[in-house]
């Protein structure tokens, strides 16, 4: 999409970047028509951004076959200047003015919805992982994060990245690191580099109560160098819940791959009572 340029936008709004937000703008229209491509076939796909800042990566995406884009945006400087865009898109963008961390995006559009965003580097997991609880009801989520968090999310066991965010994002979602981005792409460059990451919804993700598994992994990455006889101690009976779950007890954390930390939840809920398989 056509329009006044990026740096013009950003000099009439006055919009230099605030650390308290987590801004870093990427204004090399390639890159972030790159970031749209790789969010895969859009076409009928009502599209969520986050984190729009002065436009950019929102014109990438109203150039696909997007049904349409709804952008939410904090900082008010930017919903000014993001309402030349709107104006000019014919119907095609709605621009929220909100906290995504309190916005239901489920709400903000019809299904088929996907999100694609530069998320702010300063709260992009606990997005995630609100995002995570209802995932089934997105198409896909196509996010960019910083390089180290982008390596936690496709990790695999073994590995020094490998961790609870790893364990709860895999649990619910096939991930795929798709590019890297170099910190100089960005206006002002942050201290490290980037990575865009696709997320599809698991069909059928492994049985076990969100609550449950949080539990388990806190417990087990909390003393990771520990074997799990010892960092599952304080969840009681340590020997039987492994046990149960069929896993040695002189394995660590970091061993454990997705399938045996869900049978570990259920497992601890069976002891305890509860119920051991919704999802969120």
């Amino acid at each position: 999409m056509n329009g006044t340029p990026l740096r013009d936008i950003i000099a009439r709004h006055g919009l230099s970047a605030r650390k308290g937000l987590g801004q870093h703008f990427l204004l090399d229209l390639n890159l972030t028509a790159r970031i749209a491509r790789a969010a895969g076939d859009l076409a009928g796909v009502m599209v969520i951004e986050v984190g729009p800042g002065p436009g950019g990566l929102t014109r990438a995406l109203l150039d696909t076959d997007a049904r349409g884009v709804v952008a939410v945006e904090r900082d008010e400087r930017c919903v000014a200047a993001l309402a030349e865009l709107e104006e000019a898109a014919a119907g095609r963008l709605r621009v929220v003015a909100g906290d995504a961390l309190a916005v239901d995006l489920v709400a903000l559009a019809d299904a088929p919805r996907a999100i694609v965003a530069n998320l702010p580097y300063n709260i992009a997991t606990p997005l995630l992982l609100g995002w995570l609880r209802q995932l089934d009801r997105f198409e896909s989520l196509t996010l960019m994060f910083q390089k180290e968090v982008a390596e936690r999310l496709t990790a695999a066991p073994g590995s020094k990245s490998y961790g609870r965010l790893t364990v709860i994002t895999r649990w619910r979602a096939e991930t795929k690191t798709l590019f890297t981005l170099p910190a100089r792409a960005f206006t002002p460059p942050p201290k490290v580099d980037s990575a865009v990451v696709r997320l599809t919804p698991r069909l059928r993700p492994e049985p076990a109560a969100w609550a449950t598994l949080e539990r388990v992994t806190a417990a087990a990455f909390g003393q990771r160098r520990k074997m799990l006889r010892a960092s599952l101690r304080v969840l009681g009976n340590p020997e039987d819940l492994l046990a149960q779950a069929g896993l040695a007890p002189t394995l660590r954390a970091e061993e454990v791959d997705v399938a045996g930390f869900a049978a570990l939840a259920r497992a601890l809920a069976a002891r305890d009572g509860e119920a051991p398989t919704p999802t969120a």
